[in-house]
C-alpha cells in the first residue's frame, strides 16, 4: 500500500516527504554502503517531495561518479541519494539505469524496520 513519509536527517535540518510502498528495503555490501549501514528502498523521481532544497545539502560522488549521496552538511546523516548507473556488465545483461531516488529508511519516522524484508545486495562484487 503506498503511504506517505515523513523524513529528516538527525537534526532536522534536511526535510522531505516520500510516496511509498515500503515492501522491503535493500542492504549493499559495497565499501560505501557497508561504512553507512543504511538501509535502501527506490521511488521514482515523483515521489519524493523536498522540504528542503537540494542547494543546502552537501553532496559526495565516488568512482565512476554517477551516484549522489546528498547529505546534511551539519550533521552528516544520508537522507537519500541517486543511485548509480548500471556497470559495465550488467548493461551487457540489460540492465537500465534507474531514474529516481534511493530513499534512507532508517530517516523515516514511525517505520518499524523489524516488518520490512532485507534484500542483499551485493555491490561490493559489482565492477
Amino acid at each position: 500500500m503506498v503511504r506517505t513519509y515523513t523524513g529528516s536527517c538527525h537534526c532536522g535540518a534536511c526535510r522531505f516527504e516520500v510516496q511509498m510502498n515500503l515492501d522491503h528495503v535493500r542492504s549493499c555490501n559495497c565499501s560505501v554502503c557497508q561504512r553507512r549501514g543504511a538501509l535502501i528502498h527506490r521511488v521514482p523521481q515523483s515521489a519524493l517531495n523536498l522540504l528542503t532544497p537540494l542547494e543546502n545539502l552537501s553532496v559526495y560522488e565516488w568512482g565512476t561518479r554517477t551516484a549522489k549521496d546528498y547529505f546534511c552538511p551539519q550533521c552528516g546523516i544520508l537522507p537519500f541519494r541517486v543511485p548509480s548507473a548500471p556497470t559495465e556488465s550488467e548493461r551487457a545483461e540489460g540492465k537500465r539505469r534507474f531514474e529516481g531516488w534511493a530513499i534512507n529508511v532508517r530517516c523515516l519516522e514511525d517505520v518499524d524496520l523489524t516488518k520490512i524484508p532485507v534484500v542483499v545486495i551485493d555491490g561490493a562484487g559489482l565492477t
